[in-house]
């Protein structure tokens, strides 16, 4: 189960290390995701005057390309130099820190909450869930965004590259695979009161001009930030240029094949 009711709020963990390098977050990492926020905005028909929240909001990337479209945009996340950055792309927007265990909205007050790759890594991921359900309204959508299956996945290889680097997990804590697996993507959902519906996979691969950029965008996730704390900026640098070795060009550049799946639940 990943509800268990005695683990700590998103923001205790997730704040500092999702902040720890936030611009190059913004400027090279975030971008790798952009075809998952069209797609899952093109699936549940995002039109002007919805009212959206991105419940693990980051930089701000989908809260922007859903204000682009008209929609009234809210988002929240745990880290306050990612939020700061959304702010500057979405002034209009309702951007708070807080944690996804305990939404600061009123019941039924969205007509779609996304989770872009958040859920599954808050706190408490069964509750995180059902706030989502709560404050959207009734027949509303709720968009659970994972990684894909990890069997043959490129960027599988980089997320591995940092695990001797970490910390060993909490017993029972969730790996970032976890929700993958379709059926345990579907029980998640049902398990915090929605109604699963469509569920669908969406390529989003990662490209770099340089290794250096490379390196920046790979070292600017929370995970990184951890091992870095761990080991150092050297070590962290060092495993993931070993592990991007294999995806270098001629011309010195890197594509690396990375999925999304994408559940698409009622509320």
């Amino acid at each position: 189960m990943m509800n268990s009711q005695t683990n700590p709020r998103t923001a205790g963990i997730n704040g500092r290390p999702w902040g720890a390098s936030a611009r190059d977050w913004a400027d090279i990492q975030e971008g790798g995701c952009r075809p998952v926020y069209l797609a899952v905005f093109e699936r549940v028909g995002l039109r002007a005057g919805m009212r959206c929240l991105d419940a693990g909001c980051g930089a701000g990337m989908a809260s922007q390309i859903a204000a682009e479209r008209g929609a009234h945009v809210s988002g929240l996340d745990a880290a306050a130099s990612l939020l700061a950055i959304a702010r500057e792309r979405v002034p209009a927007g309702d951007l708070r820190v807080g944690d996804l265990e305990g939404l600061p909205y009123a019941d039924h007050s969205f007509d779609l909450v996304t989770g872009f790759n958040s859920f599954q890594f808050a706190g408490n991921p069964g509750l995180a869930l059902a706030e989502a359900r709560r404050v959207t309204r009734p027949g509303g959508h709720v968009a659970i965004v994972t990684w894909g299956s990890p069997e043959g996945m490129e960027a599988a290889s980089l997320l591995a590259a940092l695990r001797p680097l970490l910390p060993p997990p909490p017993p029972g804590a969730p790996g970032p695979f976890a929700l993958s697996d379709q059926a345990a993507l579907r029980a998640f959902a049902t398990d915090a009161g929605l109604d699963p519906a469509d569920i669908f996979d969406v390529d989003s691969p990662w490209q770099y001009p340089d290794l250096a950029t490379a390196l920046r965008g790979l070292g600017s996730s929370g995970v990184a930030a951890r091992a870095i704390e761990t080991h150092g900026r050297e070590a962290v640098d060092s495993a993931h240029a070993a592990a991007l070795a294999p995806f270098r060009t001629a011309a010195g550049k890197y594509t690396i094949g990375a999925s999304f799946r994408c559940l698409l639940a009622r509320a």
